[in-house]
């Protein structure tokens, strides 16, 4: 479970009742999609002939450029999601990480989503005893990463959603 029981407004659109503007979810999405494909070769080196996630991360940066409808982002999405479903491991949470960055156009949460399995496959992927490590040198790129518009909402839903998000967060 990644997504809270009760949706933030801070991510959810002005045009939907929240308080997001579309270039904030913009930002969203190219830094899920940014995350993502930090790891995207934890799946790629495993199925290097599964082009789906790497085609879902494509689509939440289109989407952003208004070159695939919403509908068309998070399909690829669910696509990637599927190359995930018989993998172990690394190449699974990469590929959740990028099906995760393509449903941002959808809902603007799943941007935690992207980060949180990037930074699993990352301590998946870690030689043994360096997992923990591996994760808070990803968790701190990713934050390097944040434009500034954004930064002090991500890391307030974070803080907020660690939990929830298997305590990825704490760097």
């Amino acid at each position: 479970m990644i997504l809270p029981k009760v949706r933030d407004p801070r991510f959810v659109t002005i045009r939907r009742g929240g308080i997001l503007t579309d270039s904030d979810h913009h930002l969203l999405a190219l830094w899920a999609a940014d995350c993502a494909e930090h790891v995207l070769d934890l799946f790629e080196s495993a199925q290097p002939e599964d082009p789906r996630p790497r085609q879902a991360i494509e689509h939440a940066r289109a989407w952003v450029r208004g070159e695939v409808r919403m509908m068309q982002a998070r399909a690829a999405g669910g696509h990637a999601m599927g190359a995930a479903r018989d993998l172990r491991g690394a190449a699974r949470y990469a590929a959740y990480a990028a099906g995760q960055a393509a449903v941002v156009a959808h809902v603007a949460a799943h941007e935690l989503g992207a980060a949180a399995y990037a930074i699993k496959a990352v301590r998946a992927a870690a030689p043994a005893g360096e997992s923990e490590a591996a994760g808070r040198r990803e968790c701190q790129w990713q934050r390097d990463q944040l434009p500034q518009a954004i930064r002090e909402l991500v890391l307030d839903d974070q803080r907020l959603r660690n939990d929830i998000c298997w305590l990825v967060f704490d760097c």
